[in-house]
């Protein structure tokens, strides 16, 4: 199971595994995409590794050559460059699939300079027209987005918390979430914590800019 699943009908669901700590992840997903050492995670968990990105500059070279001959699309990035590795993973994908729906794993934790350029991946123009079909994942937070304009947000059982990080300065409106935020009560936060779904749908309304959207959990 090299190829993607393509339809016209349906989004494609794909795993990317990033570089960055293992933890948690799943494998229901149609691809498998590996970002330099994350390549490595696909293969060692015998999983078909449709596609693998990077500079690969944190790999030994006779893992380079594994990974090269064992991935059905090799993309070797120059180590100078704009885009990071997992940005030009997110291009690869959506260039292939432009309906294509993305988990990312491995992307939190670890260095936090690589952790806040992933969770602010929209902020590339390149990305910014797919984020509502990204998430980060790693077993207690899931990332996603919500871009400029009024969005609706289904509840979730599997998360105990929801927050909203608006990336400018931007009155955001939170309605139908425990703690609302309307023109009568609004304040200005960085992030916006600890809020709660309450068995109803959640309208954010951004004016400016996007949306980071936070689930989370307690650790058990």
């Amino acid at each position: 199971m090299n190829e993607c699943k393509l339809s016209e009908n349906n989004w494609t669901k794909v795993a990317v595994f990033a570089g960055g700590d293992r933890g948690h992840y799943r494998i229901d997903f149609d691809c498998f995409v590996g970002v330099d050492r994350g390549s490595l995670w696909v293969l060692e968990e015998k999983l078909p590794l449709t596609i693998a990105v990077g500079d690969f500059d944190s790999v030994t070279m006779e893992e380079r050559q594994l990974i090269q001959k064992r991935a059905h699309h090799f993309v070797q990035a120059q180590p100078e460059k704009d885009d990071t590795d997992l940005e030009l993973a997110l291009l690869t994908v959506f260039e292939k699939d432009p309906q294509a729906r993305v988990t990312i794993f491995g992307a939190l934790g670890g260095r936090i300079d690589h952790m806040l350029a992933n969770v602010f991946l929209p902020s590339n123009p390149k990305l910014a027209p797919y984020m509502r079909q990204i998430e980060i994942e790693d077993g207690q937070n899931l990332i996603s987005y919500c871009p400029e304009g009024t969005s609706q947000l289904e509840p979730r059982s599997d998360y105990d918390y929801l927050a909203f990080m608006p990336v400018r300065d931007s009155q955001l409106t939170i309605i139908g979430a425990k703690y609302e935020l309307t023109e009568k009560n609004f304040f200005f936060k960085k992030v916006y914590a600890s809020n709660e779904y309450i068995d109803r749908e959640v309208s954010v309304t951004c004016p400016d800019g996007y949306v980071v959207v936070l689930h989370s959990k307690d650790r058990r």
